[in-house]
Order: structure tokens, then sequence, then C-alpha cells
């Protein structure tokens, strides 16, 4: 059975940092595409980042491109979200997700995951 388990949401100012870590139980991430997905009050889910099974193939959305950065450390089965240069409209629920199916490249469309973690809180605030 496949766990996956958000932690690093925080409460932080503007411009800050924080690093994301989504810890995978039950399938090893190095075979399997991971997405972060964030949801803000009030609006739909979106997707943040994806990276691809073997780690290559990485995408970004556009309201993150350039202070986002997703990685996984195979030897940890974790994924990472590094979010730099934070503004108040991060502000969300931050989940991460795993699809099974993983095709060579990811998608950030939160309908090709099947399993998702709980989610953790990401607050910017000044």
């Amino acid at each position: 059975q496949v766990h996956l388990v958000e932690s690093g949401g925080a409460l932080v100012q503007p411009g800050g940092s924080l690093r994301l870590s989504c810890e995978v139980s039950g399938f090893t991430t190095a075979h399997y595409n991971i997405g972060w997905f964030r949801q803000a009050p009030g609006k739909e889910r979106e997707g943040a980042a994806c990276i691809s099974n073997n780690g290559e193939y990485t995408a970004y959305a556009d309201s993150v491109k350039g202070r986002v950065t997703i990685s996984k450390d195979k030897a940890k089965n974790t994924v990472y979200l590094q979010m730099n240069d934070l503004k108040p409209e991060d502000t969300a629920f931050y989940y991460c997700a795993i699809d099974l199916r993983s095709p060579d490249t990811c998608k950030r469309d939160q309908r090709a995951y099947q399993y998702w973690g709980l989610g953790t809180q990401v607050a910017v605030l000044s």
C-alpha cells in the first residue's frame, strides 16, 4: 500500500524560503512520476510542479517557475519542493501525489495521479 507524507510547511515572511518534503512508502519514487500540487482557500487545486520517474524531466507552473525546484532523493525515497522568494500568493495547502502509470514525462494535471498525501500548510505573511 502506498503512503505519501508531506512535511516542511510553515509560516514565513515574503522573500523567504521553504523546502517541502514528500516521503513515499510502498513504492519506489525512482520508478514513478511525482507531482506537487497546491490549493489556496477558495481556489482550485493547481499543479505546481512534477518530476518524471527517472528525474530527468520536470515541469513547473508559470506562477512558480524560476522560484521553485522539484527534486528526488532516491536513497530516501523522498521528493522535495524547494521554494524561494516566497510571495503571499504562494499561501496554500501543498500536496504531493504519485502516478503509478508514469509515462516518460510527468503531467501537472491532478487527474494523472492516483494516490495523494494529506498535505502541509504554507503561509506567507508579512
